[in-house]
């Protein structure tokens, strides 16, 4: 084996965490590659035996190739936002965002999308994949504390601030879960018992097909109106929205609906479907309950 197919195998074994990191920051799979494939035409141009730690010397590559990336995304001041959902196809099937739901986490990457660059890189970095400070501290170019700082700020956005108090919080969430349960299941009987018999619905009119009003009333039309859309809540993840457990709707990771939901005595009395992008970039969100993070530090 020669020196250049030794390299290639070495850069292999690291793809699969490349791809991992380069993911989380970019929020798209092929963006990722892209972004990978660029460290190793990075690397086949490098005297490799001057690298003496090569997975930090990839990480840090790859790191900085999204660092650019986001900033030339931010820069284009691109919206990822629209009233349509987008139906899969081809590569992008249902199986393929139940990977990416359960992989990453829905919900941890839409909050990810509104972190600015640095900030989301270093997170990435440390909260998720320990890498260490003065390592992120370089890939953002910027000193030491300055990167925790970073890290701290994004760290508070992912988690959001709770309006209601913690107990009240978890019962919320299991109401909404059993919600989103039976909303993907086409359970009538399972939405049924967890709506308020005077539940309301309120959608954007763009969002809904044509001849659905945008107001529902009551819990069996509610009900069948969720049935009715269910192929929908394949892009559902569970989130803090508002304050509350709510849900968001993020084909790909990006955010494309929002849904505050409103819970008393234990049932759903009303929630809205939010698609105006005006009305999305006010509503507040993070990720809910157990942190889809690491837990490896809790450094300010």
């Amino acid at each position: 084996m020669d020196g250049h197919d030794e390299l290639a195998r070495r850069f292999e074994e690291r793809r699969g965490r490349l791809r991992a990191v380069a993911h989380r920051m970019l929020g798209s799979a092929e963006e990722a590659e892209d972004a990978v494939q660029e460290a190793w035409l990075r690397l086949s141009r490098t005297d490799a035996g001057s690298i003496d730690n090569l997975a930090g010397w990839l990480t840090t590559v790859v790191s900085r190739v999204c660092l650019d990336m986001l900033r030339s995304r931010a820069a284009r001041r691109e919206e990822p936002y629209g009233p349509r959902v987008p139906e899969p196809a081809g590569a992008d099937a249902p199986e393929d965002e139940a990977v990416l739901g359960d992989s990453v986490g829905l919900a941890l990457l839409v909050v990810l999308e509104r972190l600015g660059p640095a900030e989301r890189v270093a997170f990435v970095l440390h909260d998720l994949f320990g890498v260490p400070f003065d390592q992120v501290a370089a890939v953002v170019n910027r000193s030491v504390p300055a990167a925790k700082k970073l890290a701290s700020r994004a760290r508070h956005k992912v988690r959001g601030t709770p309006a209601v108090p913690e107990a009240e919080l978890d019962r919320h969430r299991r109401v909404v879960e059993a919600f989103l349960a039976a909303a993907r299941g086409g359970d009538l009987g399972g939405l049924l018992d967890v709506l308020a018999p005077d539940v309301v619905r309120r959608a954007d009119p763009a969002v809904l097909p044509p001849g659905v009003p945008a107001e529902l009333r009551g819990a069996r039309a509610v009900a069948e109106g969720t049935v009715a859309l269910r192929e929908r809540s394949r892009f559902a993840a569970l989130a803090l929205v508002d304050g509350d457990a709510g849900i968001v709707v993020a084909p790909h990771g990006r955010l494309l609906l929002a849904l505050p939901v409103t819970v008393r005595g234990g049932r759903i009395t009303a929630y809205d479907v939010v698609a105006d992008p005006a009305r999305l970039r006010r509503i507040e969100l993070g990720v809910l309950g157990p942190p889809a993070v690491s837990e490896r530090s809790r450094t300010p």
